[in-house]
C-alpha cells in the first residue's frame, strides 16, 4: 500500500476501528485505546487517534479525523477542534526509543487488565501466537512480558519514556490495572500482537478458574517443537501446489477480514 501521509491517515483509521471489530475497544471501553503509524516519508512524525471528536469512539474512526504528531507528542495537524489523544508520550516516546517500531497500539483489553492485577505471569495456553515469526513467540520460549507496575495514564515525558524502558526491546508491555500497549514493524503487526496477548490472558483466566493457579501450560519443549520444522513447500504433499504458486501461502486470515468489515463504510 502507498505510504503517503493521506493513505497512512486511512490505514491508521482502519487499526482503530480493527480494534473494535476485535471486541478491544467495544461497550464501556469504546472510547479508550489508540493505534498509531510513524510516517514512512517523515519518520519524525506519526499519525494517531486522537480526542475532541463528535462521537469519538474507536468504531467510528474515519482517515480526516486522524491527528498528525512529532516525537515530542505535539500536535501538527488534525480536524479543528481535536486533541493528541491523551497519552500521546507513550506514542512519541515508544517511537523516539524504538527506531524499529513502526506502529504501536494501547487498549484496556479485559483479561490482560484482569491477569495483570492478579499479579499472574502469562503461560503459553494456545497454539495462537506462539509460533516462530509470530509476536509472542519470544515470550513463549520464557521470557516473561515487562509489566509497567503502575494503573495511571500516562501523560508526561518522563512516564512514557518509563513505559518505553520497561518494554525494552519486546512487542508487548502490560500496564497494571490499566492495560497494554504493543509494538510492531507494520499496524497489522501491533494489532495482532495485541489481540493474540488478549487471546492468551483469556485463556490463562479461564484455566486459573478451572485449576487454580497452578493450572496445566503448554509446556517449553512443546514451544520448541515448533521451531525447525520442514517447510510446507518441501513436503511431498504440498511440494507441486506451492511450486505453482510460488511462494509460501500467507497466513493473515484474521487481519484481513477484520480489516475488510472495518472498511465497508469507508468505501
Amino acid at each position: 500500500m502507498s505510504t503517503t501521509l493521506d493513505d497512512v491517515k486511512y490505514q491508521v483509521a482502519i487499526a482503530n476501528r480493527v480494534l473494535a471489530e476485535l471486541g478491544l475497544a467495544t461497550g464501556v471501553l469504546a472510547s479508550l485505546g489508540h493505534a498509531s503509524m510513524r510516517v514512512p516519508s517523515a519518520p519524525e512524525t506519526f499519525v494517531v487517534k486522537g480526542r475532541g471528536y463528535r462521537i469519538d469512539a474507536l468504531a467510528v474512526m474515519r482517515p480526516e479525523d486522524m491527528v498528525v504528531c512529532d516525537l515530542e507528542g505535539n500536535k501538527l495537524d488534525g480536524p479543528p477542534g481535536s486533541t493528541q489523544c491523551f497519552e500521546i508520550k507513550m506514542h512519541s516516546c515508544l517511537y523516539k526509543a524504538r527506531p524499529d517500531v513502526q506502529a504501536v497500539v494501547h487498549v484496556h483489553p479485559r483479561f490482560t487488565v484482569l491477569m495483570s492485577v492478579l499479579g499472574a505471569g502469562l503461560v503459553p495456553m494456545c497454539q495462537e501466537g506462539i509460533q516462530p515469526g509470530q509476536g509472542l513467540h519470544r515470550w513463549a520460549c520464557g521470557e516473561p512480558f515487562p509489566v509497567y507496575p503502575h494503573a495511571r495514564t500516562v501523560q508526561t515525558e518522563e512516564e512514557g519514556m518509563e513505559v518505553a524502558r520497561t518494554l525494552g526491546d519486546h512487542v508487548a508491555v502490560l500496564l497494571q490495572g490499566h492495560g497494554a500497549t504493543t509494538v510492531g514493524s507494520s499496524l497489522e503487526e501491533a494489532v495482532m500482537n495485541m489481540a493474540l496477548l488478549e487471546e492468551q490472558a483469556r485463556m490463562n483466566w479461564y484455566a486459573w478458574c478451572a485449576a487454580g493457579p497452578d493450572h496445566p501450560r503448554i509446556a517449553p519443549e512443546q514451544v520448541v517443537e515448533m521451531t525447525g520444522r520442514t517447510p510446507l513447500a518441501e513436503l511431498p504433499h504440498f511440494r507441486e501446489v506451492l511450486a505453482r504458486r510460488g511462494e509460501q501461502p500467507r497466513v493473515a486470515g484474521a487481519w484481513q477480514y477484520y480489516v475488510d468489515r472495518a472498511a465497508r463504510e469507508l468505501r
